[in-house]
């Protein structure tokens, strides 16, 4: 499945950011409006989900196809005007259905990887 050699976790940590992004980007909308550059730019400063304009771009437009999110465009003082993102009722039910099966999924890993499962 994996080429779990010890100290290269570059291809784990790859397969579990794309299992993740779309819901961190659909989180980051639920607090505000964002341009694509910005997502990207949240996106890179939070840790382990290093990321490019090459993935967040091509995300935004499935979500958008798929109803997830809505654009507008809005002036920028800072040169053209920018595309902003919105989260909508369809992404935001996606989200909570996300967070809901991300807890189980977390707690019960964390339980294996700490108490070694259960007895």
């Amino acid at each position: 499945m994996f080429d779990m050699v010890p100290g290269r976790t570059d291809k784990l940590m790859t397969q579990m950011r794309r299992g993740a992004i779309e819901y961190c980007v659909l989180a980051l909308l639920r607090e505000h409006d964002r341009y694509g550059f910005e997502l990207t730019r949240s996106l890179s400063d939070a840790d382990g989900l290093v990321t490019s304009e090459g993935t967040v771009y091509p995300l935004l437009s499935r979500l958008r196809r798929d109803g997830m999110v809505d654009t507008f465009w809005q002036e920028s003082t800072q040169g053209p005007p920018r595309r902003y993102y919105h989260l909508t009722r369809s992404g935001r039910l996606a989200l909570d259905a996300f967070r809901e099966q991300w807890v189980m999924f977390r707690d019960t890993v964390d339980k294996l990887m700490v108490a070694g499962g259960p007895r």
